[in-house]
């Protein structure tokens, strides 16, 4: 796994995994669940502005912005989803105020690298996975 291209924020989540022991990962992913930070009101007014991720089971939609070179990546899941949540907590908060180059160098396997491999399926580690790809696309349409 590459881990040379990993913004800061993203390695210190993932750090902050690695360092919690395996049993407890889930919990701080449930933590982060609810560190979802709500949508701005002109992304929430605007739902067609939204891309569903399908590699998610959970409705969960994307949007990414990218103002003067700076990107925010905004996303909604479900409540009831919660280790849904939790991924795209950990993207919002780990892309949202980096350039758009440094969220194209993010590594694709970012999602295998913080050690929630055992903790949750291989389908959930997919969508985190979906979200990140599309985030990036997202960014390569934008700047």
């Amino acid at each position: 796994m590459s881990t040379s291209d990993v913004p800061a924020t993203l390695a210190e989540i993932r750090d902050g995994f690695l360092e919690t022991p395996e049993a407890d990962r889930l919990l701080l992913l449930l933590e982060y669940s609810d560190e979802l930070p709500a949508v701005s009101e002109e992304v929430a007014n605007h739902p067609e502005m939204y891309e569903r991720v399908a590699e998610c089971q959970s409705p969960v939609y994307i949007y990414v912005e990218v103002d003067e070179g700076i990107v925010t990546m905004h996303a909604t899941a479900p409540p009831e989803a919660p280790t849904t949540r939790g991924f795209a907590s950990i993207l919002v908060q780990g892309i949202s105020g980096l350039t758009a180059d440094e969220v194209l160098a993010i590594p694709d396997d970012y999602p295998q690298s913080i050690g929630l491999t055992k903790a949750v399926s291989p389908l959930r580690i997919g969508g985190m996975t979906g979200m990140l790809m599309r985030a990036k696309n997202q960014v390569r349409q934008k700047r």
